[in-house]
């Protein structure tokens, strides 16, 4: 059979989306089929995608197919039916945590955004963890940048669990656990070491913060560009959460005080400043988190401990208030984000953090 015979396996849909079986122990030709259609800017259909990263889980196709599939999307826009086909595969293949009895929020950036910054979002969980909210931080180690939520935490000594009773003690203790994401998701064991290969982001920046363990009811996430708003914003109406979405409009992934932002929730669709919050504004220059763990985690302890400069304590305060915001839509910014203020200056957060260590 040649090669356009066996491509003709792979029915094409009347939407141009590809009819994708899962294949065979040791299917690389299937997805070397697959490649050669979404080279021709065919798509895969929720399904498909599903199969597809299940089977890459599996480990099914060679390490050469799957750095080509992860390309792809590194070069054209991912459609909303394959993000949500990524999704449930992850879902259906994580080890779950029941939290179900806490209001919980998780607070987790796409990364991606190649900006470098200290490490915004994780302070801003304990944050609100030391506000008196419930913080189900999902977190990885830094791909893309020096230093990502897991290398920070887990240089404080927090210990990585993925026990669901150690996990609901912890939450009780200090109001907040940290998942790291390997742990409970045994497919990224198999995408891990092509992803620091590639040292970029990937379609797998996306699937990170909607892939939670713990499935909390509150979420908010900053993302890359508008069409990620528009990517999340579509599947996260489909889920019941409170939700926000974050974009800064020169590139963050978070709230930077840097500009004009735009941030989307269950209701609203809004441009903000830094100064329609009451906040400074600042240069890009001063949100910078180090070349190295250990200079971001010095960032990092000098936050926590209340001397950050100006800059990071603000961005800290603004991406913390606005978790808060999220949970309690009826509270204006301006009272979350002095929740937030009370919270890190207090030293709430700090203990939040020693707690869990």
């Amino acid at each position: 059979m040649n090669e356009n015979n066996k491509s003709e396996q792979l029915q094409k849909s009347p939407s141009g989306d590809l009819g994708v079986q899962a294949p065979p122990s040791g299917g690389g030709g299937v997805l070397k089929d697959t490649l050669n259609k979404l080279i021709q800017h065919r798509t895969l259909t929720r399904e498909d995608a599903k199969n597809i990263l299940k089977n890459i889980a599996s480990e099914k196709y060679n390490h050469s197919q799957v750095t080509a599939f992860m390309a792809v999307y590194m070069m054209r826009s991912i459609t909303p039916e394959e993000l949500a086909g990524f999704r449930d595969a992850l879902i259906e293949l994580c080890i779950p945590v029941d939290l179900s009895n806490f209001n919980t929020i998780d607070l987790c950036g796409t990364g991606g955004d190649g900006k470098d910054t200290f490490n915004i979002s994780t302070l801003s969980s304990l944050v609100v963890a030391g506000a008196g909210y419930h913080v189900a931080k999902h977190g990885n180690y830094g791909v893309s940048s020096a230093c990502g939520s897991s290398n920070v935490m887990e240089y404080f000594g927090v210990k990585f669990t993925n026990d669901s009773d150690t996990l609901k003690r912890q939450m009780e203790r200090s109001g907040m656990v940290y998942m790291h994401a390997p742990l409970f998701h045994p497919a990224l064991k198999a995408v891990g070491p092509i992803r620091r290969e590639l040292g970029m982001k990937t379609f797998f920046n996306l699937i990170g913060p909607i892939v939670n363990p713990a499935n909390p009811q509150n979420q908010i996430t900053g993302v890359f560009d508008l069409e990620t708003v528009r990517l999340y914003n579509y599947l996260f109406q489909q889920t019941g959460k409170q939700f926000s979405i974050i974009y800064s409009m020169d590139g963050y992934d978070e709230i930077s005080l840097t500009g004009e932002f735009k941030m989307v929730t269950n209701t609203d669709d809004l441009m903000l400043t830094p100064e329609k919050i009451g906040l400074p504004r600042f240069e890009q220059s001063d949100l910078f988190g180090g070349h190295t763990v250990e200079e971001a985690a010095v960032i990092f302890k000098s936050v926590l401990e209340g001397t950050g400069t100006l800059a990071q304590n603000s961005a800290v305060f603004a991406n913390a208030g606005m978790a808060i915001k999220t949970i309690c839509a009826e509270k204006s910014i301006e009272q979350c984000i002095e929740e937030a203020k009370s919270s890190l200056l207090g030293g709430k957060a700090k203990k939040v953090l020693e707690k869990l260590v």
